[in-house]
């Protein structure tokens, strides 16, 4: 059975019984490039972000990499790719994600597979409209060990901790950095010139942990 949502101008569409091969199929069309699909257990929930979507996650990822890139601090990101497991039935897209713990262990490999590599060590998850999916828990069983989750211009730090996600204070990736201080520089206003944005954002990396 499928249900239809559409709010914020980001329509969801959730099938039911849907089987994995189906899912595949459907995640492998070129046409579907756009869609971000989530899959647990035979429950298949296609969207597509906002452009207000795409733009918040767009300005938290350019934070991450430039503060990464200003601390010299070893990284490698994978943008929205499909993270999923035949043996767990379940896979997702992030908005962004990155290795920056586990750099080492996959920044040699040009593709990475889940059956032999770890999972994302930071995923960045935009929320405007809830559907019918869990993806946090998708994400915990995927073992994906940070998630930063940004709802209603919040910011905040998930950990996983024996199967769950509770929040920190502090980034598990990236221990110097309190996630919240990030939350001044998502202001839509101070981000109209996106160069002198992230160079003012650089500036104040340089300053506090220089």
């Amino acid at each position: 059975m499928a249900t239809v949502e559409q709010l914020a101008t980001e329509p969801r569409f959730t099938l039911r019984g849907v089987p994995w091969e189906v899912y595949e199929m459907l995640r492998d069309i070129e046409a579907n490039r756009r869609v971000r699909m989530t899959y647990d257990r035979g429950t298949l929930e296609m969207m597509v972000n906002s452009n207000r979507h795409e733009n918040v996650k767009k300005l938290i990822g350019r934070l991450i990499e430039a503060f990464t890139a200003e601390l010299n601090i070893p990284l490698r990101s994978f943008g929205a790719t499909t993270w999923k497991r035949r043996d767990i039935d379940k896979g997702l897209e992030a908005d962004e994600c990155y290795y920056i713990h586990s750099h080492g262990r996959v920044s040699s490999r040009p593709e990475v597979d889940l059956a032999e590599d770890p999972p994302p060590d930071l995923a960045l998850e935009v929320v405007f409209t809830h559907g019918d999916v869990n993806k946090m828990a998708i994400y915990a069983a995927l073992g994906v060990p940070e998630v930063w989750h940004w709802e209603d211009g919040e910011l905040q730090t998930l950990r996983l901790d024996e199967g769950r996600y509770a929040p920190c204070e502090t980034s598990f990736n990236l221990p110097m950095l309190r996630v919240k201080d990030l939350e001044e520089f998502l202001d839509p206003m101070l981000a109209l010139d996106e160069s002198a944005w992230i160079n003012s954002f650089r500036g104040w990396v340089r300053e506090r942990f220089r």
